[in-house]
């Protein structure tokens, strides 16, 4: 987040761990098999209560840059406005993470719930 902070792209691997790491925290605030969230190349995560998704291209995917989802994560972007720039990209009736997000404070500290 200082990267971010200092108007600088993090490293490679900073950003891959914070991009893996909020995934997973999305998954446990969130668990379920219906939505797919993709931030690639770094990982997937599937998540949110409802019927369960077994075979081809999920029902209910979000998927976006990593950078974008570290900035949607920590609450510096907002849902609807990524949506409206094209920063993210979300398809089904259950695509909707507006209600999970952020995940974590803008510093990247987790928040306490």
């Amino acid at each position: 987040m200082a990267a971010i902070d200092n108007d600088e792209a993090p490293d490679r691997e900073s950003l891959k761990g914070a991009v893996r790491a909020l995934l997973q925290a999305l998954a446990a605030k969130a668990p379920g098999h219906t939505v797919e969230v993709r931030v690639p190349p770094y990982g997937a995560v599937q998540c949110v209560e409802g019927p369960r998704h077994r075979r081809g291209t999920p029902p209910n995917v979000v998927e976006c840059q990593p950078l974008v989802f570290l900035l949607l994560a920590t609450g510096r972007t907002g849902w609807q406005e990524a949506l409206k720039s094209g920063k993210v990209s979300a398809s089904g009736q259950r695509a909707d993470l507006s209600d999970l997000l952020p995940l974590a404070a803008p510093t990247g500290e987790p928040l306490d719930e």
